[in-house]
């Protein structure tokens, strides 16, 4: 299997192929970890294929997690140790087989307040937690919980408050760059011959009596309409769920209600402390999670009835993570310490809970309508077995024999021979002349594909300057998201292929114009259109930040609107 990128002319060939009239196996709606995971399942099967996204892959949920590939923990004081069990597991074939380049060991210290029931208490719950992690067959790589004293806990977290702990605990999960991850899922499904496209609206579904035989689709690059035909659909939108089935007039038997979540990206320094943290609030658990640089810190729980496409943080929001993190530091943070903020919504299942923190992390498949297979709800972290599920169901529905699921056993484009060139890190630094930390940087973005980014480099070597306006990116990362990762726009690549629109204090517009006129010849635009993309961006900036100091949901959801998604002139 060669490794396919999502280029451009990938992108206009799958959308030819699916357009041809032949009927594919499975027709796949939604672009997320899910969708791409469904994608990547179904063509292991060796199913006939075809993802289709409205957006960006991973624009929704799948770019504003948490970033943390985990077995829930506060699952199991739920005793949901099924769902625990499987997350643990899926964390593990991550981290040793699926994604190693992009899915990292992250220690949490956890402060006790109580002296003698809570250390047994907890410590039983971490103990129970590593032991399932084992059990799974995946749980090592990663070290087992210790118990600290209080002195031992300060060593590690220099900025604690002495009055915020009598002891601690210490114990091991994961993390992950999210859209990135979810991108090469996209593309290791274009790999094995999966018809890949983003920015493609799916505008409604064609049926024969009762049976949903494919879609009505818009590509929303050329304005070009036309139609898929598929023996099965899977509809993996999210929290779109509701919306999509609509198309169909089909209310299904369940609902998915958005909850948000924010966090605030702060820098390292800020934080004097050589561990991530994760404290109990009276709602839910706060984390503060290192990432590069920065620290992650979030996050918060509420429900979301407004635009799904652009969730929006309020000053409330930002103001409850800082006194909840304030509570526990020496020297509190403050609006001024906040480099990033980003909101995303979970898609729960509807139930009887009124608490969205109560809603079932669990997910559901179920065929809504003959040749209509829906998949919601779930964790990141599980996104395998539910794509699994889903094409299971695909795979009852058609006739004849499909092969069982293989995904367990295959990893992801960049992840073979990612040990190999890490253990080779300084002559790699020496043959392309970068320092050894920025080769270890873009192995831990591309994994084995860095020899393709190198590859731009040595023939242009201008690219292997950074990216102006920015610390961690080089220019050649610019031009390999729109020639290899499908970045049809500015803020695919300053949001989602690289991580600038919250790691650095302007949130990306010093980056914008040189960036724009990297991609510009990969995409073809001309001089009106890179100037079109820089403007739609600093614009999206602008009304971000100014829907943050907003007071509630609706004041905000109406400042961050003021700059819809960006769309190609047709």
């Amino acid at each position: 299997m060669g490794v396919v990128a999502l280029s451009p002319q990938a992108r206009s060939e799958a959308i030819d192929a699916m357009a041809d009239g032949r009927e594919l196996d499975v027709l796949v709606i939604g672009g997320g970890v899910v969708g791409a995971g469904s994608a990547l399942d179904a063509a292991t099967r060796g199913l006939t294929t075809g993802l289709l996204e409205a957006r960006d892959f991973a624009s929704g949920t799948s770019s504003r997690s948490s970033k943390l590939v985990h077995g829930g923990l506060r699952y199991l004081e739920m005793l949901d140790f099924r769902l625990v069990h499987e997350a643990l597991q899926e964390r593990g074939l991550l981290l040793q087989r699926l994604a190693p380049h992009l899915v990292k060991p992250v220690p949490f210290l956890y402060p006790l307040q109580h002296r003698w029931w809570e250390r047994l208490y907890a410590g039983a719950g971490v103990a129970l937690y590593d032991a399932m992690a084992v059990s799974s067959g995946l749980g090592a790589g990663l070290p087992i919980h210790r118990h600290l004293t209080r002195r031992g806990a300060m060593r590690l977290v220099p900025s604690l408050k002495k009055s915020a702990l009598v002891g601690a605990l210490q114990y091991y999960d994961a993390q992950v760059d999210d859209a990135r991850h979810t991108m090469e899922l996209a593309r290791t499904a274009a790999s094995y011959g999966a018809h890949v496209a983003n920015r493609v609206k799916v505008t409604g579904f064609l049926r024969q009596g009762e049976r949903v035989t494919g879609v009505q689709a818009k590509d929303l690059e050329s304005g070009r309409e036309f139609e898929v035909r598929a023996k099965q659909v899977v509809n993996a939108t999210g929290v779109w769920t509701d919306d999509t089935q609509a198309m169909v007039g089909e209310r299904g038997q369940y609902h998915v209600r958005a909850s948000k979540g924010i966090h605030l990206v702060v820098p390292k320094d800020r934080i004097q402390s050589s561990t991530g943290m994760i404290l109990r609030t009276e709602k839910s658990v706060l984390f503060v999670i290192p990432w590069g640089r920065h620290w992650l810190i979030g996050t918060t729980d509420t429900d979301w009835n407004l635009d799904k496409a652009h969730p929006a943080a309020t000053s409330k929001d930002i103001e409850y993570l800082l006194e909840h993190v304030n509570s526990v530091l020496t020297t509190p943070l403050t609006r001024e310490d906040v480099e990033g903020v980003y909101a995303g919504l979970r898609p729960l299942l509807a139930g009887e809970s009124e608490s969205t923190s109560k809603l079932s992390r669990e997910h559901v498949v179920a065929h809504a309508a003959p040749g209509l297979v829906v998949v919601a709800g779930g964790k990141y972290t599980t996104y395998r077995v539910m794509a699994k599920d889903a094409i299971d169901a695909v795979a009852n529905a058609l006739d004849g024999r499909v092969p069982k699921c293989t995904t367990k056993t295959i990893p992801l484009v960049g992840a073979d021979g990612y040990t190999a060139l890490w253990n080779q890190r300084h002559l790699i630094a020496q043959r392309s002349g970068l320092h050894v930390a920025r080769i270890e940087h873009l192995l831990n973005r591309y994994g084995a594909l860095i020899e393709e980014v190198l590859a731009l480099v040595e023939q242009d070597p201008s690219l292997g300057e950074q990216l102006p306006g920015t610390q961690d990116y080089l220019k050649a990362e610019v031009v390999y998201a729109a020639r290899s990762e499908g970045a049809r726009h500015l803020d695919d690549v300053l949001a989602r292929r690289t991580r600038i629109s919250i790691e650095v204090w302007d949130r990306g517009v010093e980056a914008a114009e040189a960036a724009a006129r990297l991609m510009a010849p990969v995409l073809g635009w001309d001089e009106e259109t890179t100037q079109r993309e820089v403007s739609f961006y600093i614009k999206r900036v602008r009304s971000e930040r100014d829907s943050q100091d907003q007071p509630d949901d609706e004041s905000a959801d109406k400042v961050r609107l003021e700059a819809p998604d960006i769309v190609s002139p047709v």
